[in-house]
């Protein structure tokens, strides 16, 4: 059984010794173990750090391509390099080591395909009540998409059987923590979580540069998660205010016909009104019924994207060997 330990980095030449030397070495279950670094378009010394370390791969964007991109491109290099078991976590030290052993055990067990590390995040001292409530917010809203029972949407400290890692293609840009979540779901594969402490914080995020910023940013993949995963609940739900306030508008004009005797022409404004509130939410539910034909075809895609991975037949990794019999993956990875 081999485990394949994945951390995206960005210019974390200080932060990435400290997590190295957190990793286990050992863990039950498991025969071998190997770190994988993304290294995404870093501007510091991460690479030269991460093989001065013992780091087994790197995978080397050229330029800075963003979170969500880094774990695909690792999916990807760990998919190609045989892995059982997949583990990604961050470079900054805030997950710790030691519990990777507590991520893989439902998996070896066969009692979930994806793990996911709940940090509690009401108890983490160093988040701000604002983003202790955005966090939880943003999960409860994940756990409405996916159908899933996840209390920590947002961790990226996680773990996933091979066959998970061959069903995810993360289409969104800004991250892939919640993404993951809804495909993982629509796919039938067992998700479960762990409770997980959380390390003192080293860096501020780059995720959430302002409070603002990250709930539109939030708000908007959030959306868009659910106009792809579930596009007739979607326009169904847009579809409400149109039938209630047009149905109103026809019912207004049922009681004024029923109780007086209006003129011929009297509050013709009510059914004209009605009709076209009405019909915009007929279309948004004809909306939606395309959008779930076009979910179909997706759905088909990704069946097809799946055995092609599975039997390696999609990979543009170019796999190197280095001096030390280490090698490092160079991926010239574009942009999704």
């Amino acid at each position: 059984m081999k485990l394949i330990i994945q951390i995206p980095c960005f210019n974390e030449e200080d932060n990435l010794p400290i997590t190295l030397a957190d990793i286990p070495r050992q863990i039950d279950g498991i025969d071998d173990i190997e770190i994988l670094i993304i290294d995404d378009g870093s501007a510091d010394r991460t690479a030269e750090v991460a093989r001065a370390h013992g780091v087994n791969h790197i995978v080397r964007h050229p330029s800075n391509q963003g979170l969500a991109t880094a774990f695909q491109s690792g999916l990807t290099a760990c998919i190609q390099l045989g892995a059982d078991i997949i583990v990604n976590t961050d470079a900054d030290n805030q997950y710790p080591g030691q519990s990777i052993p507590d991520l893989v055990k439902p998996i070896l067990a066969n009692e979930a395909d994806m793990v996911i590390g709940d940090r509690q995040t009401h108890a983490i001292e160093h988040f701000s009540p604002v983003k202790r409530y955005l966090q939880g917010f943003g999960s409860g809203v994940v756990r409405f998409i996916s159908g899933t029972s996840v209390p920590d949407a947002p961790s990226g400290f996680r773990a996933m059987s091979r066959k998970t890692a061959l069903r995810l293609h993360i289409f969104t840009r800004y991250t892939y923590t919640l993404e993951t979540i809804i495909q993982a779901s629509n796919h039938a594969l067992k998700i479960t979580s762990v409770p997980v402490q959380t390390n003192p914080k080293m860096r501020e995020s780059r995720l959430m540069k302002s409070t603002t910023g990250y709930v539109m940013r939030s708000a908007s993949t959030i959306l868009q998660l659910f106009l792809l995963y579930q596009p007739l609940r979607s326009f169904s739900y847009l579809s409400i205010p149109f039938f209630a306030v047009g149905g109103f508008f026809w019912l207004r004009y049922l009681v004024i016909l029923i109780t007086t005797t209006p003129e011929r022409a009297a509050n013709i404004q009510s059914i004209t009104v009605g009709g076209v509130l009405i019909m915009i939410g007929v279309l948004s539910v004809l909306f939606g019924l395309i959008g779930k034909v076009v979910a179909f075809n997706r759905r088909l895609q990704e069946e097809i994207l799946y055995h092609l991975k599975q039997n390696a037949m999609l990979s543009n990794v170019l796999i190197e060997e280095n001096p030390g019999n280490k090698r490092e993956e160079h991926l010239n990875a574009n942009p999704q």
